[in-house]
């Protein structure tokens, strides 16, 4: 459930997000409601009246699965005069499809008949216009066909000037509606009212059958409810266990959960993880590989599917719109009407500094995992074309690092931290391109590193190896004189356009004890520094240190606090040995996961610990999130290796 009290309901890369009565109001901005299926929102509007007014909830809807929910409604009544019936809703979702069972139950010793009514639109929206970021989208209308069908109604898209781009959402019911009409009252020409007379018995009870099938542009209509479709089985709370084995199976659960399809390198289909719900559920790059990473010791062929996900989206050419360029790794994909008519960049976009390395990382990582080499060896080109746009396109030939410039079509910042503002100075200010973000120089250190040793021990190409190894090199020396603070002794948050250092305090150092770019001594004083009490809230690690003018506790990148950040830090703090510090932070992010039901959301607000009952949540963010849902993992991952490590 999220913080404006919606149920939502997902599976199989759709998600229906609903009232605590069950209905759809066709509500915008951070948490809009509908059945949202590729992009775009195929229900807008669902609203049940009995007897000709509005239900009331006796139990308001509660998630009895991550993909059901049920609620039970009455008409309205008195004291003297209580409800003639009562009706229990049941609510699903699986591929596409939503359905709905309303069972009405009589409650008198005499035959009543029922009046129900059901309100239906959908505007068929892009998830992009739903988005509360005050940005408007030029739309030139659509044909919206309305057709009464003989067990409920169709309605179909089409926008103009389009081409043969269309759109359809089918309402199925059993029995069939006495009347479909315009409705009333509705804001839209659109809606329509499906209304039934239902006979009951005395005390006898009644069904009534109602499913939704949406089909995006390109795509058949699904053929089947909820209940024909096999599905991974719901989650359940083990009992007698500890609350990180909890949170990891919630987060394997959640996993499952945000599995999408998409096609491989050679054509085949393969399932990862989308990056969370409600803005984010497709292909991201960045969020898909650390995701991956952080369950590689529990389930590799996740990471094998990414990868080959990924190397099939690999840019090709240079385009200036989408940020495509030979060799990177994508940033993400949409299916969107926007998308597709490049109203926004997003249908393939690049714009990322990051996701090239970490590809690499997670390629060498998988076969040091699994000791299979068919993986690396079968995407040898792409990672030596990886290599060249980190060489090229990338910086570190020209600029000696990687960076980027801000795209104002796209992401002003194009490392994880991609909000406007994000890489900013002490004051606040935000850094001027080319950017060279501290992380992304980490992790192209690691991958330079990686991608040697599978060239000189799978690829058989020594002197190759040899070449990045010494590029390697290289970068780590520059790093450690050009992003060294000394009066802060804590490394600058990036480089700017001219060089000089972008001097917040913030929480991409702990990246830097990951990757291994940072020298021993300076690794060990940076992990210790990120648990004072500036950065550490007793829940997990800021993104930026308190006290500083940009600070914001509810700031999504200036302030708040991420799992997977943190996740990343906590891996740093395992290589380089540090102890206490990893358990300190360990024992925070698994209590803030108890305080949301073992669900770690996207992102916390950075509030202290000692401040508040809980952990507070950051108002819009995703949940379930792919890359913190695997965070648990990865803590287990971190603590175990520190068991491991003798000195410890």
């Amino acid at each position: 459930m999220t913080a404006d009290t919606r149920i939502q309901l997902v599976r199989d890369a759709t998600f229906v997000r609903l009232t605590t009565d069950g209905s759809i109001t066709g509500s915008r901005g951070a948490a809009p409601d509908g059945l949202f299926f590729q992009d775009a929102r195929h229900l807008s509007r669902w609203q049940l009246t009995v007897d000709g007014t509005d239900p009331v909830a006796l139990v308001p809807a509660t998630a009895e699965s991550d993909d059901t929910a049920v609620c039970v409604l009455t008409p309205e009544g008195t004291r003297d005069d209580p409800p003639a019936y009562t009706v229990f809703r049941r609510q699903s979702v699986t591929e596409g499809t939503f359905t709905e069972h309303l069972r009405l139950v009589s409650n008198r010793p005499d035959a009543v008949t029922a009046r129900v009514e059901l309100t239906v639109d959908t505007d068929f929206a892009d998830l992009f216009e739903l988005r509360a970021d005050d940005r408007r989208y030029e739309k030139s209308g659509a044909e919206h066909g309305i057709h009464a069908t003989g067990d409920g109604l169709r309605v179909s898209y089409h926008p103009y000037h389009r081409g043969d781009r269309h759109a359809d959402t089918e309402v199925v019911c059993r029995p069939a509606p006495d009347a479909v009409a315009p409705t009333r009252s509705a804001t839209r020409a659109t809606a329509r009212m499906l209304s039934w007379h239902l006979p009951l018995d005395a005390h006898g009870e009644t069904e009534l059958q109602l499913t939704v099938r949406a089909r995006p542009h390109g795509r058949p209509l699904p053929t089947s409810g909820p209940e024909q479709t096999p599905r991974p089985a719901a989650y359940t709370k083990s009992r007698g266990t500890d609350d990180l084995s909890l949170a990891c199976e919630r987060g394997l659960a959640d996993l499952d959960l945000l599995t999408i399809p998409v096609t491989g390198v050679d054509g085949e289909e393969v399932r990862v993880p989308a990056a969370g719900i409600p803005w984010f559920l497709t292909l991201f790059g960045r969020d898909s590989l650390l995701t991956s990473y952080f369950l590689l010791p529990y389930r590799p062929a996740t990471a094998a599917a990414v990868l080959s996900a990924l190397a099939a989206a690999q840019g090709r050419t240079h385009d200036p719109f989408s940020g495509e360029q030979p060799g990177r790794i994508v940033h993400e994909t949409r299916h969107g009407e926007l998308a597709h008519f490049k109203q926004v960049p997003y249908g393939r976009y690049y714009g990322a500094v990051d996701a090239t390395p970490l590809f690499l990382v997670l390629l060498h990582a998988h076969h040091e995992q699994t000791g299979d080499p068919s993986l690396a060896i079968r995407l040898e080109a792409h990672a030596r074309r990886a290599v060249d746009w980190m060489l090229t396109d990338g910086g570190l030939d020209e600029h000696g690092y990687l960076v980027y410039s801000p795209d104002p079509g796209g992401l002003v910042n194009q490392n994880w931290k991609d909000s406007d503002g994000a890489i900013c100075f002490r004051d606040g200010t935000q850094a001027d391109g080319p950017i060279a973000v501290c992380e992304a120089q980490g992790y192209a250190y690691d991958a330079l590193l990686r991608t040697a040793a599978l060239a000189r021990h799978l690829w058989n190409d020594p002197l190759y190896a040899r070449s990045l190894e010494e590029h390697a090199h290289r970068l780590r020396e520059r790093f450690q004189t050009d992003f060294w603070m000394k009066d802060e002794d804590f490394p600058a948050l990036a480089l700017d356009g001219g060089g000089r250092q972008v001097d917040a305090l913030a929480s991409d150092a702990g990246h830097l004890l990951w990757s291994g770019i940072l020298d021993e001594e300076r690794a060990l004083r940076v992990g210790r520094r990120l648990l004072e009490p500036d950065f550490f809230s007793g829940w997990a690690i800021r993104t930026l240190a308190a006290g500083q003018r940009p600070y914001h506790p509810l700031s999504y990148h200036r302030g708040s606090a991420w799992p997977h950040d943190n996740a990343l830090i906590a891996l740093g703090l395992a290589r380089q040995g540090l102890t206490e510090e990893l358990r300190t932070l360990a024992e925070g992010l698994v209590a803030a996961a108890a305080g949301h039901g073992y669900r770690l959301p996207e992102v916390l607000a950075g509030y202290a610990r000692s401040a508040t009952a809980g952990p507070v949540p950051y108002p819009h963010s995703c949940s379930p999130q792919a890359w913190a849902a695997a965070t648990p993992l990865a803590l287990r991952t971190a603590l175990e290796q520190e068991r491991d490590d003798p000195s410890s």
